[in-house]
């Protein structure tokens, strides 16, 4: 191991939570930014989704980037790019000004997580590696759940610019470390001298079809419900332009002497079901995250801040497990705990489903950490399960699949739980208002007795009808979090279809 490891882990883990966090963090500001820049909140998300297409767009090209011009050159020159974009984007004083430097962001930040996984894998030995991934996970864990509280605080004590601001003096730290601290592996070098020796080659078509490709898919996703998904041409056009520019970009990287993106990794059984685990982790975690914070704004009242104060002691408790399940990783079988993960995950979707609009501060508290427990025992040895049999040079293509298949996941996650709460909430509602009937001797006795309290009738039934709204709301929630319980359990049969890993030595029986 090189000198230092843990401080690279460090340096690599709080890299991954910067690109996390600020995935996460412009989120609750988003009603602030528009009004400083004279924008509607339909255009101001945009400030979101350009950051997520470009993430997108350069995650698959993060290893062949990395393979050519060096991992920690990559590094430094992300870094830098992020922590500059950062400083111009809380600088903007104009809405399509901010939406170009967070599309220079989201390129600079797409590369800070798969290039710092590869660094870890580099810089640990296999049987080492756990405790590496676990300081990572920590970071990429909690990132999500502390952005919503720590963007909610700076927004409503100092003002939206400072969530892009607070970046700089961490960026410059990380700089500095880094450029003192890494460096590339031996196979890395050996991979550049190759490169070099071969020439510089670019496959201009492949990058085209990864831009058409992930754009595509990454606009649809945050679009989708907004535009009624099907019933949009727009969205039917997106659609067909990810099928085609998809089929196409798997066929050419299949084909092409040297591909931008290694799909033939994906041959592997193991790291092929590792990659549809983290797509699954991802729909979950995200969902989860995103769902939560909505419950507890919309339907019990709860300001942005309280929300994420429910939400952060998960965060505390994901940093709390890591270790754990670093330790876990060494001794038990990945698949083992990948199962332990996914039924845990199962059940507390199902603890979820008993949720109420009368439910304590203290039971949310509860149910976010237990949430948490499951995702913890899924991240580290998912890990070990994708790296497993991966040779040394590949280690770069590999973080980029599994940092794009992350992406996606999150981007599914958020997505799919939109989706299916908005229709619920529909179906729930019509239900309800179906039993509501103002011929009910019932209800014309409720609208009587609010009404003399409310002083007029009209007020009643607005308050009766609010009340079924809220009430539908919260049979949405249930069902969403049964659908996420069904999805948790068919998942378990998957993880098996892996081969057995060694812990000890993360490769697989029979591995070369």
């Amino acid at each position: 191991m090189p000198k230092g490891p843990y401080l690279i882990a460090f340096v690599c883990g709080m890299a991954a939570f910067m690109e996390v966090l600020d995935t996460a963090i412009a989120n609750v500001s988003l009603v602030h930014i528009a009004g400083s820049l004279s924008a509607s909140r339909d255009e101001a998300t945009w400030v979101l989704t350009s950051y997520l297409v470009s993430n997108a767009i350069i995650l698959p090209m993060t290893g062949w980037l990395a393979d050519t011009i060096g991992r920690k050159r990559y590094y430094l020159i992300s870094m830098s790019l992020f922590t500059l974009a950062s400083v111009l984007c809380g600088l903007a004083t104009s809405l399509p000004a901010l939406i170009f430097f967070r599309i220079l962001q989201g390129i600079a930040g797409g590369a800070l997580q798969p290039v710092s996984q590869s660094i870890l894998a580099d810089s640990f030995l296999p049987s080492q590696r756990s405790m590496a991934m676990a300081i990572y996970g920590m970071a990429v864990v909690s990132g999500p759940a502390i952005g919503p509280t720590l963007g909610g605080y700076i927004t409503d004590h100092f003002s939206w610019h400072w969530i892009f601001l607070i970046n700089a003096p961490v960026g410059l730290m990380l700089i500095s470390m880094a450029g003192a601290l890494l460096h590339d592996s031996p196979a890395q070098i050996a991979v550049q001298q190759r490169r070099k020796e071969h020439g510089f080659r670019v496959d201009y078509v492949g990058f085209a079809l990864i831009v058409l490709s992930m754009g595509a898919l990454q606009i649809m996703m945050d679009k989708g419900q907004q535009e009624d998904w099907l019933n949009s041409d727009f969205i039917v056009g997106l659609l067909a332009t990810f099928v085609v520019a998809t089929a196409l970009l798997v066929y050419r990287e299949l084909n092409h002497e040297h591909p931008i993106v290694n799909l033939r990794l994906l041959a592997n059984p193991n790291f092929a079901v590792a990659n549809l685990m983290i797509v699954a982790m991802g729909v979950t975690l995200l969902g989860t995250t995103l769902l939560m914070p909505q419950f507890m704004q919309v339907l019990l009242g709860y300001s942005a801040l309280d929300a994420g104060m429910v939400m952060s002691p998960a965060a505390v408790m994901s940093v709390l497990m890591m270790p754990l399940m670093a330790r876990l990783s060494t001794r038990v079988e990945p698949r083992i705990l990948c199962t332990i993960g996914f039924v845990g995950i199962a059940l507390s979707m199902l603890a979820l489903t008993t949720l109420s609009l009368d439910v304590s501060n203290m039971r949310l508290v509860m149910l976010r950490v237990f949430t948490t427990f499951g995702v913890s025992f899924i991240f580290v040895p998912i890990q070990g399960l994708a790296y497993a049999g991966i040779a040394p040079q590949e280690i770069g293509s590999a973080s980029a699949i599994i940092n794009l298949m992350r992406n996606i996941g999150g981007g599914l996650g958020i997505s799919i739980v939109t989706t299916y709460l908005a229709r619920s909430t529909q179906i729930e509602q019509s239900h309800l208002v179906d039993r509501v009937s103002v011929l009910d001797p019932a209800y014309q006795s409720s609208v009587h007795a609010l009404g003399g309290a409310m002083g007029s009738e009209q007020l009643a039934q607005a308050s009766i009808a609010g009340e079924v709204a809220r009430q539908a709301g919260n049979l949405a929630f249930i069902d969403v979090f049964y659908f996420l319980a069904g999805t948790a359990v068919l998942l378990i049969p998957i993880i098996w279809l892996s081969r057995r890993v060694d812990p000890h030595h993360a490769a697989p029986e029979g591995a070369h």
